[in-house]
């Protein structure tokens, strides 16, 4: 029984000895390691910068679609209570004529390119 502590000692000393020896450089490997897992890891810098453009990205689709949302409503806002809008969507799109008026169709392959001025 007396041997069995002596080399529960001896294996303390040895640790002991070894961590006195080598602390520092297990302490540098340590700090390494977790600099290393804030950096690259799954929820690290890079990760979170990712995530952040991300965020940018979807933040820009939304601003686009609101804004495509208040073109829209304005659209049928005017679509409701201007009558001329209605009549120039029928005249331009659908190809309906007053009494008396007569349309000519040419094709898009004759027609000159529109400016840009134009809603499509």
């Amino acid at each position: 029984m007396g041997s069995a502590k002596l080399k529960k000692m001896d294996a303390g000393e040895k640790l002991v000895t070894l961590l006195k020896q080598n602390g520092r450089v297990l302490l540098g490997v340590l700090v390494l390691v977790l600099v290393v897992h804030d950096v690259f890891g799954t929820h690290g810098y890079l990760a979170m910068r990712r995530t952040e453009n991300e965020i940018k990205k979807v933040q820009a689709g939304l601003e686009q679609l609101n804004r495509e949302n208040l073109d829209l409503a304005q659209e049928v806002k005017e679509l409701k209570t201007d009558p001329q809008k209605i009549i120039g969507i029928a005249r331009d799109e659908l190809g309906l004529a007053r009494p008396g008026e007569v349309i000519f169709r040419i094709p898009p392959s004759q027609q000159l390119p529109q400016s840009s001025t134009r809603k499509p």
